[in-house]
């Protein structure tokens, strides 16, 4: 089982609203922190926080509730969780060994990481197999290294340094010569290179889950009490992660997302469940109890069944 770490920037417009701030977007707002399961979409936990609150602010306890969460729901397999460079801390990495979680988590390019991708020899570069490319020219290579996360400390960890490189494309604001861009990730799951390299890649599922949460409850919080709107939160997550389960169970194969990653195909049904079961028109037959809706017959996203009760 899969999960993935993210914040999100949720713009408010009153100035008396409390814990709203500016943060590094200068926007204001809130900035909540979400885990979503990446076979469902749904949320597994989600906390409000103030505006100018770092991306990575207490991501040791909300890590560890995610797990506590995960366990007491039944999952009793391997969990990994996937997160991008704001999530790269000693607590983060700590936290998910202390836990027995394989982690997968982008890092920014400092000294040591440049210097770890400038030993890596020409050889060890693969090509990534694209529909578009061919065994002469890739638009993408990757390749890896072993790396100490936290050298010379205390929670120092031995990790694979997966690296994709990238030709850049036109309109790239890069260094005059640069031949590559590189995009770094380490981590200590196991599996071949392409496949760990691929997976961490769709950890952008998330941006469809906050996107679909913006969309509905998300697009404002409306209290001016801290509290008030955290409650708020909790309600818009748990309508989400419900439109998501009626997505799934009613099987909708015309919804369709745009990205769909791969061995999700219930994803499929669940993106567009929303709007294609509780979006379409209907009416109520007359003499029916309980009450039941009748859909139009020809309608481009009917559902299934045909009717639902109400």
């Amino acid at each position: 089982m899969t999960f993935d770490l993210d914040s999100t920037i949720c713009p408010v417009y009153g100035r008396t609203k409390q814990g709203a701030g500016f943060g590094y977007t200068k926007v204001r707002g809130y900035h909540p922190q979400l885990a979503t399961l990446a076979e469902t979409g749904q949320v597994i936990f989600s906390r409000l926080r103030g505006g100018p609150a770092g991306a990575a602010r207490g991501a040791k306890s909300f890590l560890t509730e995610t797990i506590s969460r995960l366990r007491h729901a039944g999952a009793t397999g391997q969990l990994t969780v996937r997160a991008d460079s704001a999530f790269y801390s000693r607590a983060v990495l700590s936290t998910a060994r202390t836990f027995g979680v394989r982690f997968s988590v982008t890092v920014g390019q400092d000294k040591k990481i440049r210097a770890a991708l400038a030993s890596i020899p020409e050889s060890a570069w693969v090509p990534i197999p694209y529909w578009l490319s061919t065994p002469e020219v890739s638009g993408a290579d990757v390749a890896e290294t072993s790396y100490t996360c936290f050298a010379h400390t205390r929670e120092a960890i031995e990790v694979r340094l997966v690296v994709r490189r990238v030709r850049p494309t036109p309109g790239s604001q890069l260094a005059l010569f640069t031949e590559w861009d590189y995009h770094a990730m380490v981590t200590d799951r196991v599996g071949d290179l392409h496949e760990v390299e691929a997976d961490h890649r769709r950890h952008a599922v998330v941006e469809q889950s906050i996107a679909e949460l913006k969309s509905a409850g998300l697009a404002h919080l409306p209290s001016g009490r801290f509290m008030a709107n955290a409650a708020w939160l909790a309600l818009a997550v748990t309508a989400h992660n419900l439109g998501r389960a009626v997505g799934v169970l009613a099987g909708m194969s015309r919804a369709t997302p745009r990205y769909r990653p791969a061995g999700t195909s219930g994803v499929a049904a669940a993106v567009g469940g929303r709007r294609a079961t509780a979006g379409q028109p209907a009416r109520r037959p007359p003499g029916t109890a309980p009450v039941r809706t009748r859909t139009a017959a020809r309608w481009r996203s009917r559902a299934p069944s045909g009717s639902a009760a109400l």
